[in-house]
């Protein structure tokens, strides 16, 4: 199938992370570029807490968008493994930030405002044409829309993904759910400093923690193994204090965990129970379709790169765009600087979570 020297309009489907990312980079590429959202409303407000990576910090600065990103969340310069039992094995430099969500997803809303970018909301992609000259996205609601090239940044149940291969495989559940919320309990000496995350496997979960700024608390997320992977309605059936009782219960004989716990509060609980991973995909892209993101590449959350693999895999495929001559050559080359990447980081992240699964709680 022919194709542009350099596509002059790509449709980007997905709103989260990834698809406004991708939007800035093409912007940056000369690439026009819109984002169509499947939900009919925005996502500002909802998400939980992530570490952005140095890698990670490094894309959204490619947007733009260093100095907004320093604006939000907290700087995190290292990270401390610990036993479980308050000894401490391990620590290394990061220079990420912790955010939530939301934070992040504002600071991405504001500026495609700002560069005239639109979302088109409740566009749920249901299928594609593609002919010589282009590709025509068709949505449920029985609308279309045209450009020289569809990206994919639909999340781990990608549509794009099933359009490009039908026998590509879907996401795997880890194993575990995460259950997090803050607490007023105050960190003591070293682990006190704002800028350190710690890490520490349990007897039988896996805890994270930091303290927040100025005094006031901690933040905190635990990683529980659940054989049976729960649905988000069957999750929210549980309430908050029955969350935080399991978080107590199986963190009883851990330290600092069972003192954080002791003070947390349960109305800042929230529970993410679709923990899971990406398995190898075969087919990063077909002809005007490509994926970006976790619709390809989403490694599990002990990898702490799942935002900056993502991010950054939207700036490589901007630049691949602008840098060679043709679509077939810049799909090709994307898919080659950032496959060996992901993998890898996949790999190692996998397996911590066997590590993580095996203690066996679960509700």
């Amino acid at each position: 199938m022919s194709a542009p020297r350099t596509p002059r309009k790509a449709l980007v489907i997905g709103g989260g992370i990834a698809g406004p990312v991708t939007a800035l980079a093409l912007r940056r590429a000369g690439i026009e570029a819109e984002v169509f959202e499947a939900y009919g409303t925005s996502a500002e407000g909802i998400g939980g807490t992530f570490m952005i990576a140095p890698n990670g910090l490094a894309a959204l600065a490619a947007v733009g968008l260093a100095e907004q990103v320093d604006g939000v969340g907290q700087l995190i310069e290292r990270m401390v493994m610990e036993d479980g039992k308050g000894g401490t094995f391990a620590e290394f430099p990061v220079g990420g930030r912790a955010m939530r969500r939301a934070e992040l997803y504002e600071v991405l809303q504001r500026r495609l405002r700002e560069e005239g970018l639109s979302v088109r909301y409740g566009k749920r992609l249901v299928g594609v044409k593609e002919s010589p000259t282009g590709v025509t996205a068709r949505f449920a609601d029985g609308s279309t829309a045209d450009g020289d090239l569809l990206i994919g940044t639909d999340g781990t149940r990608s549509v794009v993904r099933e359009l490009i291969d039908p026998a590509a495989p879907g996401p795997q559940y880890t194993g575990l759910i995460g259950v997090g919320g803050y607490s007023a309990h105050r960190l003591d000496g070293a682990r006190g400093r704002g800028e350190t995350m710690h890490f520490a496997q349990g007897g039988q979960a896996f805890f994270g923690f930091w303290a927040l700024p100025d005094g006031a608390g901690t933040a905190w997320f635990s990683n529980i193994p659940q054989p049976e992977q729960l649905t988000s309605e069957q999750a929210r059936r549980v309430s908050q204090e029955d969350w935080l009782a399991l978080a107590r219960k199986v963190h009883a004989e851990d330290l600092p965990a069972r003192d954080v716990l002791a003070e947390a509060d349960a109305a800042t609980v929230e529970v993410f129970p679709r923990l899971e991973i990406m398995p190898s995909v075969p087919h990063w892209y077909r002809d005007r379709l490509v994926l970006v993101g976790d619709s390809v590449h989403a490694p599990s959350n002990s990898s702490g790169q799942g935002v900056s693999l993502a991010v950054e895999s939207a700036v490589e495929l901007a630049r691949c765009l602008e840098s060679h001559p043709g679509l077939p050559g810049a799909l090709a080359a994307y898919e080659a600087a950032r496959r060996p990447v992901v993998e890898e980081v996949a790999a190692k992240a996998a397996a911590v979570n066997n590590r993580k699964a095996s203690a066996g709680a679960g509700v």
